[in-house]
């Protein structure tokens, strides 16, 4: 039984009743340990004893601690995290000694709410050894979606609350008094007291006993092993749920709002087959004796890996067979497993600090594909790597206000900032290339001996090397990884050929190479800057033009960009166009090509010229990153060239035909997962481009819809693209389409329909509908963390944006505080720009109104538009664009 159980009822004399007075005024901080970045170490947690007593409808709690510390060194002081929010009850705090018997009390309490930090003074020096820190304290149930909040949900037509909590990166401090750091490793017993009786309470363990009296219950949880507190967790609401067991008897639930449950079945089937593919594959068990997995839908991430209690977004846990579209599926999929990912790489081995996230993010994210290739190998997962991780994250590292992978935090302040592409994107590309490099067999035997080595601890990233230099006999690991981790940026390598001999520069980099065929892949380690390579020998017998190409980078592995010189890049446009090369390399050679064109080092003219060369291309994952560089495209040229506007759109409505004349409008028997979801982004980006057959067609079947929620005129896969096509026909004097996309919205409890329906509103070219969309997307019919879905605005929507953002920059604020949700309504709004004089605009705009949590962002926001500002002005330069454009148009 849960200790605490004895000091229950002393707990309710002390509480119940006799709410903390305001004339506990705290003491004068002590200022010897402001403005520190970590915690001083003189006092250590072993054990934490909690008990919460919640009030779900006043929103507020209640608690005590007692913390079982180690005293290591001589010290009168104990220095913990409190969040300025947290009140604490100076007479509540003393430290008791169980060697002597002796208690320490009414010590000095300072906070420094700058640094969340409670300073406790004693009279006296503090023994060493193990001791027990007691602290009663109490907060608000809040609305910022972390710490300790409260989420609201309907229930036969009422309002209700839930309690959910949130405590990475640096929240529990707003719940109770803790060592709020990675590294601070501790046991966790945990109680609910005074909970309504048919309340589900769930936390991070099994429960261990239940009291009821009357219609409240206390719920004693057993006591974890050792975790930070960033993973401690407690849920509490009206719950619905199934459940299943692994073969080792594991047993795996999904919670979902009452009625919901059967949305849960997909989630419950990734799990388990999930947890014995990583039991295997790391060659340890899944840890604790059970999982659950709860919808919330008020949710600020798109899940929380707590250990043993893993939250999430509705939208990111729950499919509907009927509703949600193939898209939603794989978005269920690649959470599931990058949370279960984490009960392994950030649950069990722990990042030591925060400049080690990427040893959390990076390897959840890249396990994540692991395990979806194990699951659903017809979803060709691997080719989607490229798309949506290096892609991304070399777009963004591309930046001279990028950070390096391992980047120092000196402030918890500066933690959020890190959750970002390079730290989840950059770190699974380079993951991807390292076990390229020392081969799969030997990468996972070595992750298995890291786990093992450091479970139950922290670990950081030297250690991560150490193990591969040892398994895989790499003595040089370190010394070629540190370039990709210590310091931001990527190499492009400049490739060309001379004499039947390449030459290459750049960094020192394991590199591929292949000549006609991928038969002839080369693997080796470039150790200079410059390096030459002779071969004659693979081009002896090459007469065939389809066999007479060069690429670098096979299947995209290595985290760089490679730049050909002209006649390479004729030979490779020439082997796209007779498909000899795979789906990865198409799809890196294109993504490589646009970030050229966007650096000035490959002209427009050029880059379009090379883009024919899709025309036929029909693999999901090209087809996506086409689609992505003919949206940045479009609003780059509306800026620089828009007499040209025409027959670009020209242009890219061809290049997409001949996949609509594949794919048609509706689902066919037998098709592929990919081709599912290819159908709705073609059709999406037609209805952008103004194609007047995809927007005719889509309005009649949402109409057809709107009669029929059931019809299968508009199957879920085209939702999307049938909302922006209504939209695109939607203006200030006819609102139609507008209000009945809205009366759709209000009529689903599916978050994916929400979600969907959010995303196309802002689409409309018709500036006065896009300020009345943003609007919606901040008003009380929108979830707080699905107001950032509502951003995606129309090009000719972008400045009424802007002027919408400043207009409710201070209710933002007020709404979100600071933090993530914060920053993503800065980027989407303000990297859209391509002018000197609108950097400026923003720049002063922001001047005396940025948080520490956006500064980063906001940095790289400002970068973008000097990039698009002089990219610009080389399209207006581009003498031979206009020609171009009309000749490929006509085509």
């Amino acid at each position: 039984m849960n200790l605490l159980k004895k000091c229950c009822s002393c707990f309710r004399k002390k509480t119940d009743g006799t709410s903390t007075s305001t004339s506990h005024q705290l003491s004068h901080p002590t200022t010897d340990f402001k403005g520190q970045p970590r915690l001083p170490t003189f006092a250590v947690p072993i054990r934490y004893d909690i008990q919460l007593k919640p009030d779900l409808a006043a929103c507020k709690f209640e608690g005590i601690v007692s913390i079982v510390v180690n005293i290591v060194a001589d010290t009168r002081f104990i220095v913990l995290n409190a969040a300025a929010q947290l009140h604490i009850n100076p007479d509540s705090v003393y430290f008791s000694d169980p060697n002597s018997n002796k208690v320490f009390e009414k010590p000095k309490v300072g906070k420094v709410e700058a640094d969340e930090i409670l300073v406790l003074e004693f009279s006296e020096t503090l023994p060493k050894g193990t001791g027990v820190l007691t602290i009663g304290f109490e907060g608000v149930l809040n609305d910022k979606m972390k710490g300790f909040y409260i989420s609201t949900y309907d229930h036969n037509g009422e309002k209700k609350n839930m309690a959910v909590t949130q405590f990475e990166p640096a929240y529990a401090r707003q719940c109770f008094p803790c060592w709020d750091e990675p590294s601070f490793k501790a046991k966790f017993n945990i109680t609910l007291l005074d909970v309504p009786s048919e309340l589900v309470t769930l936390s991070n363990m099994p429960v261990d006993e239940e009291e009821l009296n009357g219609n409240l219950k206390t719920v004693y949880y057993q006591e974890s092993p050792v975790m930070s507190t960033y993973l401690v967790a407690v849920v509490i609401g009206l719950f619905d749920y199934i459940e299943d067991h692994t073969p080792d008897g594991i047993k795996v639930r999904v919670y979902s709002q009452v009625g919901k449950a059967n949305q849960g079945k997909f989630a419950l089937h990734v799990a388990l087959q999930t947890l014995g593919f990583y039991k295997d594959y790391f060659q340890m068990p899944y840890s604790l004796p059970k999982l659950d997995m709860v919808a919330i839908p008020d949710f600020a991430f798109g899940a929380m890996e707590n250990y043993g209690l893993v939250t999430y977004r509705e939208t990111d846990l729950l499919f509907d067979d009927h509703h949600s579209a193939a898209a939603n599926k794989q978005r269920v999929a690649t959470v599931v497993a990058h949370e279960l990912a984490h009960q392994w790489f950030g649950n069990l081995v722990t990042m030591e600090w925060w400049t080690d996230l990427w040893l959390n993010e990076g390897f959840a994210t890249w396990m994540s594909y692991m395990a979806k290739d194990k699951l659903f190998p017809e979803w060709k997962i691997w080719t989607q790597f490229f798309d949506h991780e290096s892609s991304e994250g070399l777009r963004l590292d591309g930046l001279a206000k990028s950070h390096p992978i391992e980047v120092e935090v000196n402030h918890a302040s500066e933690i959020d900032e890190i959750f970002d592409t390079i730290s989840y994107k950059k770190g699974a590309s380079i993951i991807q290339m390292l076990k390229g490099y020392v081969g799969g067999p030997h990468f996972q035997n070595s992750l298995a001996t890291y786990i093992k080595r450091h479970a139950w601890s922290n670990a950081r990233t030297n250690d991560l090397w150490a193990v591969l230099k040892e398994e895989c006999n790499e003595p040089t690991i370190d010394k070629i990884m540190n370039s990709w981790t210590k310091q931001e940026g990527y190499p492009v390598l400049s490739v060309k050929m001379k004499n039947q001999t390449l030459e290459i520069k750049q960094w020192i980099i394991p590199i591929t190479y292949c000549c006609g065929d991928y038969d002839s892949l080369i693997s080796l380690l470039m150790e200079k800057k410059s390096e030459t390579y002779d071969i004659k020998d693979l081009l002896s017998n090459i007469t065939d033009p389809a066999r007479s190409w060069i690429k670098l980078n096979v299947e995209q592995i290595g985290f760089f960009r490679v730049k050909y010189d002209d006649g390479l890049a004729a030979k490779l446009r020439y082997a796209i166009e007779h498909k000899c090369l795979s789906v990865t390399d198409r799809l890196g050679i294109l993504d490589d090509s646009f970030a050229l064109c966007m650096a000035r080092e490959m002209s427009l003219t050029s880059l379009l010229t090379f883009m024919a060369a899709y025309r036929e291309e029909l693999e999901h994952t090209v087809l996506s990153n086409l689609i992505k560089i003919i949206g940045k495209i479009e609003r780059i040229v509306a800026d620089a060239r828009p007499e040209l506007m025409n027959y670009i759109k020209q242009f890219f409505i061809g290049l997409l035909l001949p996949a609509v004349a594949n794919f048609g409008w509706d689902p066919k028997q037998g098709e592929s997962h990919l081709d599912a979801m290819s159908r709705g982004d073609i059709f999406t980006a037609l209805a952008v481009l103004g194609h007047e057959e995809t927007i005719n067609e889509a309005n009649s079947r949402f109409n057809a819809f709107l009669n029929d929620r059931n019809t299968p005129l508009l199957h879920p896969d085209i939702r999307k693209a049938a909302y922006v096509a209504v939209m695109q026909k939607v203006t200030s004097s006819n609102k139609e389409g507008l209000e009945s996309l809205l009366k759709v919205y209000r009529e689903t409890d599916l978050s994916q329909e929400k979600t969907r329906i959010l995303g196309s509103l802002a689409s409309c070219p018709d500036e006065s509908v896009v300020y009345e969309a943003l609007n919606f997307a901040l008003s009380s019919e929108v979830r707080k963390q699905d107001a950032v879905f509502g951003l995606a605005v129309s090009k000719e929507g972008r400045e009424v944006a802007w002027k919408w953002l400043k207009n409710n920059w201070d209710k933002i604020r007020t709404t979100y505080g600071s933090g993530l949700l914060l920053t993503r309504f800065v980027g989407p709004i303000v990297s859209s720009f391509a002018s000197s004089d609108k950097m400026k605009e923003i720049g002063k705009f922001f001047g005396n109104r940025t948080q520490a949590s956006m500064v980063r962002t906001l940095k790289q926001s400002m970068e973008q538009i000097y990039i698009n500002s002089k990219w610009v002005q080389t399209i207006r330069n581009d003498k031979d664009l206009a020609e171009a454009v009309k000749k490929l148009a006509n085509k």
